[in-house]
């Protein structure tokens, strides 16, 4: 069912998984969910690249969704993250024939993109065809040739020194490892300062600011 990204990220290459289990039961019947979680909950794939979660790293996810997109909350079930500390989840309010589809969610910009293909489309197409797009591949290569990195622990990410709602900027120089958790409290104290401020007031609190 998963050959193309088994094919992708697990055939040849090296990835541990520390979960056999079904993280979200309300996904349970989602065509290719309890399958898929029964082989790779909690596995990490490509030093970091795409994270899959498990049962605590779900409960987690969904805590810190909930504080920065409330509106969102209860219809968003996440399965996976990447680098960047992106959610991947899927969307019961948003469906196809019935079937939720994906959607991602940004700290580092404070948006929820819609990605309009289903859970197995997600994995077989999105991820293998579109990995640029879908992982910023080629912005993880050079963060960690720039920071000489070694692969992200599960409570890790790659987040934004100053967010890109802040007026960031997308580069390398912009970009430190840190603990997720907190980089997403830390997104969503900000982005509530930045969006009940005034126009051309300071937000401060980043690094002593």
């Amino acid at each position: 069912m998963f050959e193309r990204f088994i094919g992708r990220y697990a055939a040849g290459h090296s990835w541990q998984a520390n979960g056999r289990e079904v993280p979200d039961f309300a996904l349970r019947d989602v065509d290719g969910y309890k399958a898929f979680m029964s082989a790779f909950a909690g596995a990490t794939f490509g030093s970091g690249l795409y994270r899959v979660h498990d049962a605590e790293s779900t409960t987690e996810s969904k805590s810190s969704i909930r504080g920065l997109f409330p509106a969102l909350a209860e219809r968003l079930h996440p399965f996976a993250y990447d680098w960047l500390g992106r959610h991947f989840a899927l969307d019961t309010g948003r469906t196809l024939g019935g079937v939720p589809q994906v959607m991602m969610l940004e700290p580092g910009t404070g948006e929820a993109l819609e990605i309009p293909v289903d859970f197995i489309r997600f994995h077989n197409e999105e991820l293998v065809d579109l990995a640029e797009p879908a992982l910023a591949v080629d912005f993880f290569s050079q963060w960690r040739a720039d920071a000489v990195a070694a692969g992200l622990d599960r409570s890790e990410c790659v987040g934004y020194r100053v967010p890109l709602f802040l007026g960031g900027t997308d580069s390398v120089d912009n970009l430190e490892r840190c603990d997720m958790a907190v980089y997403w409290s830390l997104c969503t104290q900000l982005l509530a300062a930045a969006r009940s401020a005034e126009p051309g007031t300071r937000v401060t609190g980043l690094h002593g600011e």
